[in-house]
């Protein structure tokens, strides 16, 4: 068997797969891996035409994608200390970023989500425009101009001093601090066709890779630095310390009651779809 799979070239995905990728995972199904940004490969899963049998996709897609795949208890990227940070070029307040312009990674991101419900609190009268592009694009846009904020995710929380610019406001500090729960980032998502004991072995191939990674580090490293587009070692060793944790390994109770809290809060609000009953359970 030869799984097609998707995820993003950042160095808590490649620390996570690099076992399973590389065949050293025992008994795991073969992986067919394609990079790709997570607003790709949200709008793959929603669109319902891809090719891939893994992904991973913003925990916020779920609910538009749940009837056809399958969300698995490991692999992806939930913690605390680790949400999108909201950046400009001067120090401001939230309610300054009423009507202006902001750029962030996906319509469908998590971070996107987390967003919006700070800013529903925060901005009276809402945001003005909000324009998507590639996370790495996001900070020398806020730098140049072109847009009078960002919404950033993964090292852009080490790095945005580097543009100059200022954190107006933590996303995950707003969320544990109103919910006390971790945040939920990233999810691996399987389709629901290939079996109950397919998704069953993939779940443990999934978290073997991720023990096999915590076990010798150095042994992911090649893999990490080779798609970490010229990242600094030392930036992909704190991104990997940050979004790959005891969740990653199994979801677990907190983990569950996160993906739920937010998902529910979210469509109490009417920003997605509300989840039926039995959306989150795994075979």
């Amino acid at each position: 068997m030869k799984l097609k799979i998707a995820y993003s070239p950042c160095p808590n995905d490649t620390f996570v797969f690099d076992a399973w990728a590389h065949g050293r995972v025992p008994d795991a199904p073969r992986l067919d891996v394609t990079f790709a940004d997570i607003d790709v490969t949200n709008g793959w899963a929603e669109g319902g035409t891809d090719p891939h049998d893994v992904l991973k996709v913003s925990y916020a897609v779920l609910p538009w994608i749940l009837d056809e795949y399958a969300l698995l208890p490991c692999g992806g990227a939930l913690g605390r200390g680790c949400g999108p940070l909201v950046l400009t070029r001067d120090a401001a307040t939230g309610a300054d970023l009423a009507g202006r312009t902001v750029a962030v990674p996906s319509e469908r991101s998590t971070a996107y989500l987390l967003f919006r419900l700070w800013a529903a609190e925060t901005v009276p009268g809402g945001v003005g425009e909000v324009v998507v592009m590639p996370f790495h694009e996001i900070m020398p846009a806020v730098r140049d101009g072109k847009v009078d904020a960002g919404l950033v995710i993964h090292e852009a929380r080490f790095t945005y001093k580097n543009y100059g610019l200022h954190c107006l406001a933590d996303m995950g500090e707003h969320w544990e601090s109103t919910t006390g729960l971790p945040i939920p980032l990233g999810a691996i998502v399987a389709r629901r066709s290939l079996g109950a004991e397919t998704l069953r072995l993939l779940a443990a191939s999934a978290r073997a890779s991720v023990r096999m990674a915590w076990d010798d580090p150095e042994a992911s490293r090649p893999y990490v630095l080779e798609h970490a587009q010229e990242m600094d070692p030392k930036v992909a060793d704190q991104h990997i310390g940050l979004y790959v944790n005891e969740f990653t390994a199994d979801l677990g109770e907190h983990g569950y009651a996160a993906v739920r809290g937010l998902l529910t809060r979210a469509a109490a609000e009417g920003l997605v779809p509300p989840l039926g009953p039995d959306a989150l359970r795994f075979p």
